[in-house]
């Protein structure tokens, strides 16, 4: 039986575009969303271009071929990896940039991306150099215990890649900017400081800012740049004035056709996030330690999202003044109600 979930979905925009997800498993077991951008006569595109590209895993490549079938045979797109006029990459996350070293064996399409993110896809292994704060020193901040298995994922982190080789970014893009008359640039920071969401028409191509059944993954300023709860608030907010959005579509799970609705629920789940922070907040505690009281049956699997995320939100309930921080001996950070 095919998985509905698996197929290829097409959503005309108000000026007559047409946008397909493409569903991909970026990694075993992870699926993300690529988008396929259609303008023109079906038998004869005048322009396609491939938003994200999934990530590195096996299947990935593959379940793009196969939505690009479907997409030809199923809506007579006459569309491939090899009539491409266009690659975009959101943001520099290995489940939606991973896939570009493989696309680069089928397509001479040029890539563009947010000018800040060019450093990440033409020099793998620059994250090492974004990090604000090093691996080591988030560790301790985070007070970690030394030695357990989170201690040693986080100090990893830093030599995590995600591309494998270096790739050409022909055009970078900036705040405000209309690519290829057509696509319209949005500076959206907070889940990563270089993400970007894309209007079309009506349609806005959400990346990870807007998702429909979760919110989406943060880490501190003190982290990484653009990064954060300030950050991901005030991207909200500029994404709600966006007059005449009817529809957005993320990089994970299905459409939000009601997408001011979905920024209202997102921003009272962040502010539901922090008002139990702060009341899990009852001593002196590590950011470790209040993860332990807010997930006290946390899962490996999810066990550095939701340290970020706590670290996230500690972080944002500091510079408001809701919390005071100090420095215990070892380096870790002690946080305390105001």
């Amino acid at each position: 039986m095919t998985d509905v979930a698996s197929l290829p979905a097409q959503y005309v925009t108000s000026g007559g575009a047409r946008v397909y997800t493409l569903p991909v498993r970026a990694f075993p077991n992870f699926r993300a969303n690529v988008y396929l951008l259609v303008c023109g006569d079906p038998h004869a595109p005048a322009y396609a271009a491939l938003v994200d590209t999934g990530g590195s895993g096996p299947d990935n490549l593959g379940d793009l071929q196969a939505g690009l079938e479907v997409v030809r045979a199923g809506y007579g797109e006459a569309v491939s990896l090899d009539t491409l006029n266009r690659i975009v990459i959101t943001h520099p996350h290995p489940d939606h940039l991973g896939g570009l070293s493989a696309l680069r064996e089928h397509t001479e399409a040029p890539v563009a991306a947010f000018h800040s993110a060019v450093p990440f896809i033409e020099q793998p292994g620059w994250v090492r150099a974004a990090w604000l704060t090093l691996p080591d020193a988030q560790a301790a901040w985070l007070g970690l215990p030394p030695g357990s298995e989170l201690d040693g994922r986080i100090r990893r982190r830093g030599s995590n890649l995600s591309v494998p080789r270096a790739l050409p970014v022909a055009t970078p893009l900036r705040d405000g900017e209309v690519l290829d008359d057509l696509l319209h640039v949005i500076h959206t920071p907070g889940h990563e400081g270089n993400q970007i969401c894309l209007r079309v028409d009506d349609v806005l191509l959400s990346a990870d800012h807007l998702l429909p059944l979760n919110s989406p993954p943060l880490m501190p300023a003190r982290f990484l740049p653009g990064s954060g709860v300030a950050a991901f608030l005030a991207s909200l907010d500029r994404v709600e004035v966006l007059d005449g959005v009817t529809l957005a579509l993320g990089g994970h799970d299905g459409p939000m056709r009601d997408p001011r609705a979905r920024i209202h629920a997102l921003r009272a789940r962040t502010h539901e996030k922090l008002d139990a922070l702060l009341a899990a907040c009852t001593h002196p505690m590590t950011i470790h330690d209040l993860l332990v009281a807010l997930h006290p049956r946390l899962r490996p699997i999810q066990a550095v999202l939701l340290l970020d995320q706590t670290a996230a939100l500690t972080e944002y309930l500091t510079t408001t003044g809701a919390l005071r921080e100090s420095t215990r001996e070892d380096g870790a950070a002690l946080f305390t109600r105001a």
